[in-house]
């Protein structure tokens, strides 16, 4: 076991959200900048590309995403005409998302891009030490999802916060 983490630059989540803001900003400035999408946006074009044809539950499970912010951001990308909404065959009540020939080609497009960016910032390490972040990585998706299974954490209630959005401390579950 690790020393006990004292400031926040000890912490691996915050370092790997500081990460992803320099280096995923690239990304984001190429979405928004030249693409005309967001970043969720983005994320759902490159799974559908991956995946093929998806139903809304599927793809905001697959991108990691709520339902909601799901549903707007296909929504948007509908509007743009570069995802497709299909009846399912049998049951016209479920519907199947694809991309449309715009969107893939702005994901033939992007992706190369944004594989170019993944590389060079992976070029700061050799051979072993990327196969052994790769295998770090895992290792530490393995065990978020397990935790996740086990967390007892309470949700949001959004309705009842103060004015500032936080509850006091003494209202607060232990």
């Amino acid at each position: 076991m690790t020393a006990p983490r004292r400031s926040l630059d000890d912490l691996l989540l915050y370092r790997l959200s500081r990460l992803v803001g320099v280096a995923g900003g690239m990304v984001i400035r190429l979405c928004e900048g030249r693409f005309g999408i967001t970043r969720r946006e983005w994320r759902l074009i490159a799974v559908l590309a991956s995946r093929g044809e998806l139903g809304s539950s599927q793809l905001a499970e697959h991108a990691q995403l709520d339902r909601a912010r799901t549903s707007k951001a296909v929504g948007s990308l509908v509007e743009k005409q570069l995802v497709s909404r299909v009846a399912r065959a049998g049951d016209r009540r479920q519907v199947l998302l694809g991309l449309t020939e715009s969107g893939q080609a702005l994901y033939g497009e992007l992706f190369p891009l944004v594989t170019k960016i993944n590389a060079e910032l992976m070029g700061a390490l050799g051979e072993e030490d990327a196969t052994r972040l790769d295998e770090s990585l895992r290792r530490l998706q393995a065990q978020a999802e397990r935790m996740v299974q086990k967390a007892v954490l309470p949700k949001a209630d959004r309705g009842r916060r103060g004015a500032g959005g936080i509850s006091p401390p003494s209202s607060r579950s232990p």
